[in-house]
């Protein structure tokens, strides 16, 4: 497998983890309270720090094509 697939299959997963940070916040806010919803509100969090690092380092590695 090519480097330019893994790097897409990372940031797949990436934004998979965004979506996880998004339905999580929105489920916390909703339905939980007390510490419960503080413990998904920090789950939520670092999911998003997560997945934000990691397009970080995908874009900033640059393009991996070669022709």
């Amino acid at each position: 497998m090519s480097q330019a697939m893994i790097n897409m299959y990372i940031s797949f997963f990436a934004m998979f983890l965004m979506f996880v940070s998004v339905a999580t916040a929105v489920f916390s806010r909703l339905k939980l309270k007390g510490v419960f919803k503080g413990i998904v509100l920090a789950f939520s969090f670092i999911c998003l720090m997560v997945s934000g690092l990691i397009v970080f380092l995908i874009v900033i590695g640059g393009p991996t094509a070669t022709l």
